[in-house]
């Protein structure tokens, strides 16, 4: 890492408010930028990118969740019984950040990215919520483990998966549920953070001015949903997010391919280890979208679910 707050560019702070401008008009996919942002343009390591990416998406999520629990769609006891799991899941993904390679990190993260991009571009797939769904506890803690380990190790929010999740098991209505899992976020964030800061530095000035630019983006994105349509971008941002994923695969997997064979003993339970989450992550999402055939609650990302 270089010295606290050197590398401010310019174009990397008008980058920052794109970021706020999609979590504020699309109500999602701004923090699955944050990584490549901060390796590809600020030039920080994987394992720093991804630490600083927690923090910057947990105040952005205090801010949506304000938003949410002044307008009533924050269910505070069903976030902690989320969270709580969350947190412990979370931690231990920052801590076995540790353990894996930058390249591999990056992998992982962008094929979430491509995940994302995919689930954007079908829409929001919730289950229909019934009035005598009942709701389980135990499944809803599982998930919570199994997003935030996944959000710990990867610095992202998770919100694709959290919103089903809240819908099916914890029986809460769209907008309660987008709401919560805006809290969600911030203590699953929180928690990997904490995980990373015990072997990664961060630097705090840079994390402050990323968080100003996208929070002020953020302001202006949800001024223009009342403006312009946001069904009618989401498709080209799904598509901008897949290219990206799309772009780091091959980036950053050519240099793994190229540096794996001198320590394959090493790299090849770095590689089955990121294969496992990546399988978590995949299996967490199809759980939450319950049994085929259900029908979809709604197909449009709503202001305020970070991703």
């Amino acid at each position: 890492m270089g010295e606290a707050g050197a590398g401010m560019n310019p174009i990397g702070l008008a980058l920052s408010v794109l970021v706020g401008l999609s979590l504020g008009f699309f109500g999602g996919g701004g923090s699955i930028l944050t990584v490549p942002l901060l390796v590809y343009i600020f030039g920080r390591g994987p394992k720093e990118a991804i630490a600083s990416s927690l923090l910057i998406v947990a105040v952005a999520s205090v801010s949506g969740a304000l938003q949410h629990w002044r307008a009533g769609n924050l269910r505070v006891r069903t976030a902690l019984v989320f969270g709580t799991s969350g947190m412990l899941g979370a931690y231990v993904g920052g801590r076995a950040g540790a353990l894996l390679d930058g390249g591999v990190l990056l992998l992982l993260f962008a094929a979430m990215m491509i995940l994302t991009a995919l689930a954007m571009w079908r829409g929001r797939r919730a289950p229909a919520r019934k009035a005598d769904n009942p709701v389980v506890p135990g499944k809803l803690v599982m998930q919570g483990l199994a997003v935030g380990s996944f959000t710990g190790l990867v610095g992202a929010g998770g919100g694709f998966l959290i919103v089903p999740a809240l819908v099916m098991w914890a029986a809460l209505p769209m907008p309660a549920a987008i709401g919560t899992s805006l809290l969600v976020i911030v203590f699953n964030c929180l928690a990997g953070f904490s995980g990373y800061a015990s072997h990664v530095a961060v630097d705090y000035p840079l994390v402050a001015a990323v968080c100003a630019c996208a929070v002020a983006g953020s302001v202006v994105g949800s001024r223009l949903t009342h403006v312009v349509d946001p069904d009618a971008l989401r498709k080209s941002f799904a598509g901008f997010v897949l290219v990206m994923g799309t772009f780091i695969v091959g980036r950053e997997g050519s240099l793994v391919v190229r540096t794996a064979a001198a320590a394959l003993p090493a790299t090849l339970p770095q590689l089955f280890f990121a294969l496992v989450m990546l399988a978590i992550g995949i299996f967490a999402g199809r759980v939450s979208r319950g049994p085929a055939g259900v029908t979809a609650y709604d197909t449009t990302f709503e202001q305020g679910e970070g991703i």
